[in-house]
Protein backbone atom coordinates (compact mmCIF):
# COMPACT_ATOMS: atom_id res chain seq x y z
CA UNK A 1 0.00 0.00 0.00
CA UNK A 2 1.51 3.36 -0.41
CA UNK A 3 1.96 5.65 1.96
CA UNK A 4 2.12 9.69 1.59
CA UNK A 5 4.94 11.14 4.24
CA UNK A 6 2.32 13.94 5.90
CA UNK A 7 1.84 13.98 9.21
CA UNK A 8 -2.25 13.29 10.08
CA UNK A 9 -4.83 16.03 9.34
CA UNK A 10 -4.00 19.80 9.36
CA UNK A 11 -0.81 19.29 10.63
CA UNK A 12 0.64 17.90 7.86
CA UNK A 13 -0.44 21.27 5.09
CA UNK A 14 0.92 23.23 8.29
CA UNK A 15 3.78 21.13 8.29
CA UNK A 16 4.32 21.88 4.28
CA UNK A 17 3.81 25.53 4.59
CA UNK A 18 6.19 25.99 7.46
CA UNK A 19 8.91 23.89 4.96
CA UNK A 20 8.17 25.35 1.98
CA UNK A 21 8.60 28.76 3.63
CA UNK A 22 12.06 28.22 5.38
CA UNK A 23 13.22 26.62 1.88
CA UNK A 24 12.77 29.93 0.04
CA UNK A 25 12.73 32.64 2.89
CA UNK A 26 14.24 35.48 0.46
CA UNK A 27 11.08 34.56 -2.42
CA UNK A 28 8.35 34.15 0.06
CA UNK A 29 6.48 34.86 3.46
CA UNK A 30 4.09 32.63 5.44
CA UNK A 31 1.34 33.99 7.62
CA UNK A 32 -0.16 31.35 10.04
CA UNK A 33 -3.42 33.12 11.07
CA UNK A 34 -4.85 33.23 8.70
CA UNK A 35 -2.73 30.86 6.33
CA UNK A 36 -1.59 32.76 3.09
CA UNK A 37 1.65 33.13 1.30
CA UNK A 38 3.14 36.61 -0.08
CA UNK A 39 5.88 37.27 -2.66
CA UNK A 40 8.93 39.34 -1.27
CA UNK A 41 10.07 40.80 -4.44
CA UNK A 42 7.85 42.11 -7.05
CA UNK A 43 8.69 44.77 -10.29
CA UNK A 44 7.98 48.13 -9.01
CA UNK A 45 5.95 48.74 -12.26
CA UNK A 46 3.38 46.74 -11.14
CA UNK A 47 -0.01 48.69 -9.98
CA UNK A 48 -2.37 45.25 -9.71
CA UNK A 49 -1.46 42.90 -7.41
CA UNK A 50 -2.56 39.10 -8.72
CA UNK A 51 -3.78 36.65 -6.04
CA UNK A 52 -4.86 33.46 -6.75
CA UNK A 53 -5.16 29.97 -4.61
CA UNK A 54 -6.78 27.22 -3.79
CA UNK A 55 -6.76 23.28 -2.54
CA UNK A 56 -3.08 22.30 -1.83
CA UNK A 57 -2.11 19.03 -3.45
CA UNK A 58 -1.09 20.61 -6.79
CA UNK A 59 2.44 21.98 -5.83
CA UNK A 60 4.05 24.04 -7.08
CA UNK A 61 0.60 25.72 -8.02
CA UNK A 62 -0.30 28.12 -6.76
CA UNK A 63 2.34 28.56 -4.04
CA UNK A 64 5.69 27.83 -5.90
CA UNK A 65 4.33 31.13 -8.51
CA UNK A 66 5.02 33.57 -6.03
CA UNK A 67 7.48 36.18 -7.39
CA UNK A 68 8.34 38.68 -10.20
CA UNK A 69 6.19 38.09 -13.08
CA UNK A 70 3.85 35.76 -11.52
CA UNK A 71 1.37 35.87 -7.92
CA UNK A 72 2.14 38.13 -5.25
CA UNK A 73 0.05 36.12 -2.80
CA UNK A 74 -1.39 33.01 -2.53
CA UNK A 75 -4.43 31.49 -0.31
CA UNK A 76 -3.90 27.54 0.26
CA UNK A 77 -6.69 25.37 1.41
CA UNK A 78 -6.54 22.05 2.89
CA UNK A 79 -5.77 19.19 0.58
CA UNK A 80 -8.31 19.46 -2.35
CA UNK A 81 -10.46 22.24 0.06
CA UNK A 82 -10.92 25.43 -0.98
CA UNK A 83 -9.09 28.14 0.69
CA UNK A 84 -11.62 29.49 3.43
CA UNK A 85 -12.31 33.59 2.69
CA UNK A 86 -10.79 35.12 5.20
CA UNK A 87 -7.54 33.69 4.16
CA UNK A 88 -8.09 35.19 0.61
CA UNK A 89 -9.10 38.63 2.16
CA UNK A 90 -6.24 39.01 4.38
CA UNK A 91 -4.04 37.72 1.65
CA UNK A 92 -5.68 40.78 -0.91
CA UNK A 93 -5.47 42.83 1.84
CA UNK A 94 -1.66 42.20 2.62
CA UNK A 95 -0.94 42.93 -1.24
CA UNK A 96 -2.86 44.98 -2.55
CA UNK A 97 -1.75 48.01 -4.77
CA UNK A 98 -3.00 51.38 -5.64
CA UNK A 99 -4.98 49.91 -8.57
CA UNK A 100 -6.57 47.07 -7.09
CA UNK A 101 -6.02 43.26 -6.63
CA UNK A 102 -7.07 40.63 -9.84
CA UNK A 103 -8.71 36.99 -8.18
CA UNK A 104 -7.34 33.95 -10.25
CA UNK A 105 -9.23 31.51 -9.81
CA UNK A 106 -9.88 28.00 -11.13
CA UNK A 107 -13.73 27.06 -12.11
CA UNK A 108 -14.84 25.09 -8.60
CA UNK A 109 -17.55 25.81 -7.04
CA UNK A 110 -15.80 26.66 -3.34
CA UNK A 111 -13.19 28.65 -4.97
CA UNK A 112 -15.72 30.62 -6.83
CA UNK A 113 -18.05 31.42 -3.55
CA UNK A 114 -14.57 31.70 -1.21
CA UNK A 115 -12.94 34.30 -3.59
CA UNK A 116 -16.72 35.78 -4.19
CA UNK A 117 -17.15 36.88 -0.89
CA UNK A 118 -13.63 37.84 -0.33
CA UNK A 119 -14.11 40.15 -2.98
CA UNK A 120 -16.76 41.47 -1.68
CA UNK A 121 -15.77 42.51 1.29
CA UNK A 122 -12.47 44.20 0.01
CA UNK A 123 -15.22 46.18 -2.06
CA UNK A 124 -16.12 47.48 1.36
CA UNK A 125 -13.33 48.58 1.80
CA UNK A 126 -12.49 50.61 -1.51
CA UNK A 127 -10.64 48.04 -2.91
CA UNK A 128 -10.84 47.37 -6.40
CA UNK A 129 -11.13 43.68 -6.87
CA UNK A 130 -11.96 42.24 -10.70
CA UNK A 131 -11.71 38.59 -11.37
CA UNK A 132 -10.30 36.30 -14.22
CA UNK A 133 -11.98 32.47 -13.88
CA UNK A 134 -9.90 29.37 -15.78
CA UNK A 135 -11.95 26.76 -17.23
CA UNK A 136 -10.29 24.28 -19.55
CA UNK A 137 -10.92 21.17 -18.79
CA UNK A 138 -12.72 19.20 -22.01
CA UNK A 139 -13.66 16.49 -19.71
CA UNK A 140 -16.30 18.24 -18.17
CA UNK A 141 -17.89 20.07 -21.46
CA UNK A 142 -21.21 18.46 -21.48
CA UNK A 143 -24.96 19.97 -21.04
CA UNK A 144 -24.90 17.19 -18.45
CA UNK A 145 -22.27 19.01 -16.09
CA UNK A 146 -23.72 21.95 -14.04
CA UNK A 147 -20.15 23.55 -13.09
CA UNK A 148 -19.29 23.45 -16.91
CA UNK A 149 -15.50 22.56 -17.59
CA UNK A 150 -12.69 22.33 -14.54
CA UNK A 151 -10.17 24.60 -14.11
CA UNK A 152 -7.10 22.71 -14.18
CA UNK A 153 -3.63 23.09 -15.58
CA UNK A 154 -4.37 26.05 -17.91
CA UNK A 155 -3.96 28.01 -14.49
CA UNK A 156 -0.29 28.32 -15.18
CA UNK A 157 -0.19 30.26 -18.09
CA UNK A 158 -3.01 32.36 -17.22
CA UNK A 159 -0.44 33.62 -14.24
CA UNK A 160 1.74 33.67 -16.17
CA UNK A 161 0.86 35.98 -19.17
CA UNK A 162 -1.06 38.21 -16.75
CA UNK A 163 1.80 38.21 -14.46
CA UNK A 164 4.14 39.46 -17.32
CA UNK A 165 1.06 42.17 -18.28
CA UNK A 166 1.11 43.09 -15.23
CA UNK A 167 4.74 43.95 -14.77
CA UNK A 168 4.37 46.38 -17.42
CA UNK A 169 1.94 48.16 -15.48
CA UNK A 170 -1.80 47.07 -17.04
CA UNK A 171 -4.71 48.27 -15.37
CA UNK A 172 -7.37 45.92 -13.49
CA UNK A 173 -9.70 45.88 -15.93
CA UNK A 174 -7.53 45.20 -18.47
CA UNK A 175 -5.59 42.89 -17.20
CA UNK A 176 -9.08 40.69 -16.32
CA UNK A 177 -9.94 41.31 -19.69
CA UNK A 178 -6.52 39.63 -20.69
CA UNK A 179 -6.91 36.88 -18.65
CA UNK A 180 -10.44 35.83 -19.19
CA UNK A 181 -9.29 35.97 -23.20
CA UNK A 182 -6.48 33.53 -22.32
CA UNK A 183 -8.97 31.19 -20.19
CA UNK A 184 -11.52 31.16 -23.01
CA UNK A 185 -8.49 30.05 -25.53
CA UNK A 186 -6.72 26.85 -23.58
CA UNK A 187 -8.10 23.72 -23.47
CA UNK A 188 -6.84 20.39 -21.76
CA UNK A 189 -7.53 17.08 -20.83
CA UNK A 190 -5.99 14.96 -17.95
CA UNK A 191 -5.20 10.63 -18.31
CA UNK A 192 -3.89 8.67 -15.27
CA UNK A 193 -2.87 5.27 -15.05
CA UNK A 194 -2.84 4.79 -11.65
CA UNK A 195 -4.84 6.71 -9.11
CA UNK A 196 -3.40 9.13 -6.56
CA UNK A 197 -3.38 8.27 -2.71
CA UNK A 198 -6.19 9.09 0.08
CA UNK A 199 -4.83 11.87 2.62
CA UNK A 200 -6.95 10.16 4.50
CA UNK A 201 -6.77 5.90 3.95
CA UNK A 202 -3.29 5.73 2.76
CA UNK A 203 -4.93 4.03 -0.17
CA UNK A 204 -5.38 4.78 -3.84
CA UNK A 205 -8.74 6.33 -4.53
CA UNK A 206 -9.81 3.59 -6.97
CA UNK A 207 -7.85 1.01 -8.39
CA UNK A 208 -7.39 0.61 -12.09
CA UNK A 209 -6.96 -3.12 -14.02
CA UNK A 210 -3.64 -3.33 -15.95
CA UNK A 211 -3.85 -1.88 -19.30
CA UNK A 212 -6.58 0.49 -18.67
CA UNK A 213 -6.54 4.25 -18.23
CA UNK A 214 -8.76 7.18 -16.22
CA UNK A 215 -9.82 8.96 -19.54
CA UNK A 216 -10.30 12.63 -18.62
CA UNK A 217 -9.73 12.16 -15.19
CA UNK A 218 -9.74 15.20 -12.43
CA UNK A 219 -6.65 16.68 -10.62
CA UNK A 220 -8.52 15.70 -7.61
CA UNK A 221 -9.19 12.16 -8.39
CA UNK A 222 -12.55 12.93 -10.21
CA UNK A 223 -13.58 9.72 -12.41
CA UNK A 224 -13.64 10.07 -15.39
CA UNK A 225 -16.97 9.16 -17.50
CA UNK A 226 -15.40 6.13 -18.38
CA UNK A 227 -11.72 4.06 -18.58
CA UNK A 228 -10.30 3.14 -21.62
CA UNK A 229 -7.76 0.45 -22.91
CA UNK A 230 -4.18 2.16 -23.14
CA UNK A 231 -3.17 0.71 -26.87
CA UNK A 232 -0.28 3.00 -27.31
CA UNK A 233 0.98 6.61 -26.63
CA UNK A 234 0.66 7.54 -30.51
CA UNK A 235 -3.20 7.04 -30.28
CA UNK A 236 -3.72 8.15 -26.83
CA UNK A 237 -2.22 11.57 -27.60
CA UNK A 238 -4.36 11.59 -31.21
CA UNK A 239 -7.34 11.22 -29.33
CA UNK A 240 -7.03 13.63 -26.21
CA UNK A 241 -5.59 16.51 -28.87
CA UNK A 242 -9.22 16.11 -30.88
CA UNK A 243 -11.05 16.65 -27.84
CA UNK A 244 -8.67 19.39 -26.93
CA UNK A 245 -8.74 21.13 -30.63
CA UNK A 246 -12.38 20.61 -30.89
CA UNK A 247 -13.40 22.39 -28.63
CA UNK A 248 -11.23 25.08 -29.57
CA UNK A 249 -12.47 27.99 -32.21
CA UNK A 250 -10.19 28.09 -35.21
CA UNK A 251 -6.72 28.43 -34.38
CA UNK A 252 -4.72 31.88 -35.03
CA UNK A 253 -1.92 31.96 -37.34
CA UNK A 254 0.19 32.99 -34.69
CA UNK A 255 0.07 29.65 -33.58
CA UNK A 256 -0.40 27.45 -30.02
CA UNK A 257 1.44 27.00 -27.22
CA UNK A 258 1.76 23.01 -26.31
CA UNK A 259 1.73 22.50 -22.02
CA UNK A 260 2.53 18.72 -20.97
CA UNK A 261 2.46 18.61 -17.59
CA UNK A 262 3.05 15.91 -14.64
CA UNK A 263 -0.10 14.31 -12.52
CA UNK A 264 2.60 13.58 -9.84
CA UNK A 265 4.19 10.50 -10.26
CA UNK A 266 5.10 10.38 -14.17
CA UNK A 267 8.31 10.88 -14.57
CA UNK A 268 10.56 13.62 -16.68
CA UNK A 269 11.36 10.79 -19.15
CA UNK A 270 7.42 10.13 -19.94
CA UNK A 271 6.75 13.63 -20.00
CA UNK A 272 8.95 14.47 -22.45
CA UNK A 273 8.07 11.41 -24.63
CA UNK A 274 4.47 12.38 -24.28
CA UNK A 275 5.73 16.01 -26.02
CA UNK A 276 7.44 14.43 -28.43
CA UNK A 277 4.75 12.82 -29.77
CA UNK A 278 2.17 15.58 -29.09
CA UNK A 279 4.52 17.96 -31.09
CA UNK A 280 4.90 15.60 -34.32
CA UNK A 281 0.41 15.16 -34.43
CA UNK A 282 0.09 18.61 -34.08
CA UNK A 283 2.46 19.30 -36.94
CA UNK A 284 0.65 16.46 -38.98
CA UNK A 285 -2.47 18.93 -38.61
CA UNK A 286 -0.32 22.10 -39.74
CA UNK A 287 -0.60 23.20 -36.03
CA UNK A 288 2.24 25.45 -35.14
CA UNK A 289 3.71 25.09 -31.78
CA UNK A 290 4.78 28.96 -31.15
CA UNK A 291 5.34 28.30 -27.16
CA UNK A 292 6.19 24.73 -24.65
CA UNK A 293 6.52 24.28 -21.15
CA UNK A 294 6.66 20.48 -19.99
CA UNK A 295 6.74 19.38 -16.05
CA UNK A 296 4.80 19.14 -13.36
CA UNK A 297 3.69 21.78 -12.56
CA UNK A 298 -0.23 20.99 -11.61
CA UNK A 299 0.33 17.78 -9.47
CA UNK A 300 -2.06 15.69 -7.75
CA UNK A 301 -0.32 14.34 -5.23
CA UNK A 302 1.02 11.21 -6.48
CA UNK A 303 -1.37 10.86 -9.54
CA UNK A 304 0.49 8.58 -11.88
CA UNK A 305 -0.72 10.58 -15.11
CA UNK A 306 -0.44 13.17 -17.28
CA UNK A 307 -2.42 16.16 -18.89
CA UNK A 308 -2.03 18.60 -21.76
CA UNK A 309 -3.08 22.03 -22.39
CA UNK A 310 -3.10 23.75 -25.82
CA UNK A 311 -3.32 27.78 -25.37
CA UNK A 312 -4.30 29.31 -28.81
CA UNK A 313 -2.68 32.43 -29.16
CA UNK A 314 -5.54 34.46 -30.18
CA UNK A 315 -3.62 38.09 -29.95
CA UNK A 316 -0.55 39.53 -30.74
CA UNK A 317 0.91 40.23 -27.40
CA UNK A 318 0.55 36.87 -25.80
CA UNK A 319 3.59 35.19 -26.87
CA UNK A 320 6.18 38.06 -25.88
CA UNK A 321 3.76 38.18 -22.47
CA UNK A 322 4.75 34.03 -22.09
CA UNK A 323 8.58 34.16 -23.07
CA UNK A 324 8.73 37.29 -20.55
CA UNK A 325 11.24 36.53 -17.19
CA UNK A 326 9.53 35.46 -14.33
CA UNK A 327 11.01 34.17 -10.84
CA UNK A 328 9.65 31.87 -8.48
CA UNK A 329 10.65 29.11 -6.41
CA UNK A 330 8.38 26.76 -8.46
CA UNK A 331 8.36 27.98 -11.99
CA UNK A 332 10.59 26.12 -14.31
CA UNK A 333 10.35 28.41 -17.60
CA UNK A 334 9.22 28.17 -20.71
CA UNK A 335 9.97 27.92 -24.26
Amino acid sequence: MPQLFLPNGREGLASALHGFSRAHPNEITLCDEPTYLTARHRNSGRQVALVSGGGSGHEPLHGGFLGPGLLDAVAPGQVFASPHNRQVYEASRAVALPGGVLHIVKNYTGDRINFGIAAERLRAEGIEVERVLVNDDVATESEHTATGRRGTAATVIVEKIVGAAADRGMGLSDLARLGNAVSANARSIAVASEFLTSVHTGARLYDLPAGELEYGIGIHGERAAASTRFAELDTLIDRMLNDILGSLDDLSERGTILFVNGLGAATPLELYAVFNTALDHLAQRGIHVAGSLVGTLVSALDMHGFSMTVLNLAEDDWLDLWRENASAPGWTGGN
